[in-house]
């Protein structure tokens, strides 16, 4: 009973420690990224080939848990990964490196759960070390879908505001990098960022449209995709690129509305589930019970043929 419960401790706190160092360090909020641009050009330009990405990070132990996930994993699964990442948003402390490592982690604790609990059957103990094993190899890859997915819908929510205020600062008068950078500067969330980081990009060197294009690449909205594609085509054309930015915003302003229609609608299909399955059973119990217990003893008592 003490190996069982001190067993159940030692997986509990390695999930604990993994969730903790994959969510933790500091948030940058886009003003900052924005300001610190100087300095992010100044240190890439001194920075050397590192020798292998996120080898210095981890300790030798991660290090070896990396192998052993690298060597279960399909080849080119670190590419995959860091194209996770971007969709996430790389979150601080977030590596290929380090999700591999946790995948070899995760995959050793819930594997030796799985032992505990299958002591006794030999049957009962394969299910449950393989069940426990392929849990935890994939429970970190669960966790970045999530954060990716939750990010996906951010931007879907925020991205009609973020193009009214860019309209609003290119019909102003203002470049459209300029405007931009406003609205990364005076809005927040991952649309923001998502801006910044376009700035950047074209800071480093890239063009305008490569920036665009690469900001397609980190996100799976359609309509961000189809807001990208709008600009390329305009700036490809010639087309006065306010004209294309006003109707992009009424577009989404009306995608937006239809969303909200269209989760409406579906309220009352998906009420009916549990008002079919709870609600009605009860009601029925609490109108028609009295009434079934009257009968009941009316020919339990043999007064009906009197």
């Amino acid at each position: 009973m003490y190996l069982i419960v001190g067993v159940c401790m030692v997986a509990a706190a390695i999930g604990i420690g993994v969730i903790a160092a994959m969510s933790g360090g500091p948030v940058r909020t886009p003003a900052a990224a924005l300001d610190n641009i100087e300095a992010f050009y100044a240190l890439a330009a001194h920075e050397t080939a590192p020798a292998e990405p996120g080898s210095q990070q981890l300790a030798p132990l991660l290090v070896r848990a990396r192998n052993v996930a690298t060597r279960l994993s399909p080849s080119g699964s670190v590419a995959k990964l860091q194209h996770r990442l971007d969709v996430a948003g790389n979150p601080a402390g977030w590596t290929p490196e380090r999700i591999l490592a946790f995948k070899t982690i995760g995959m050793a604790g819930l594997a030796l759960l799985g032992l505990v609990f299958g002591l006794g059957n030999v049957l009962h103990l394969v299910a449950f070390v393989a069940a426990g094993g392929a849990l935890g190899f994939f429970i970190p890859d669960l966790l970045l879908y999530n954060t990716g997915s939750k990010r996906q819908t951010a931007i879907r929510k925020s991205l009609p505001d973020a193009l009214d205020m860019l309209t609003v600062c290119v019909e102003a008068g203002l470049g459209f990098d300029a405007a931009v950078a406003q609205v990364a500067r005076k809005t927040e969330g991952p649309m923001a960022s998502e801006f910044a980081r376009v700035l950047q990009e074209m800071q480093f060197g890239m063009s305008r449209v490569q920036a665009l294009r690469a900001m397609v690449t980190r996100a799976t909205a359609p309509e961000l995709r189809t807001f990208v594609s709008a600009l390329v085509q305009a700036a490809e054309l010639g087309i006065p690129i306010a004209a294309v930015l006003r109707e992009q915003a009424r577009e989404m302003r009306l995608k937006r509305r239809q969303q909200a229609e269209e989760l409406a609608q579906k309220v009352p299909v998906k009420i009916l589930v549990p008002l079919i399955l709870f609600l009605m059973p009860a009601l029925f119990i609490v109108i028609l019970g009295p009434g079934a217990i009257n009968i009941y003893h009316t020919f339990a008592s043999g007064d009906v043929g009197r």
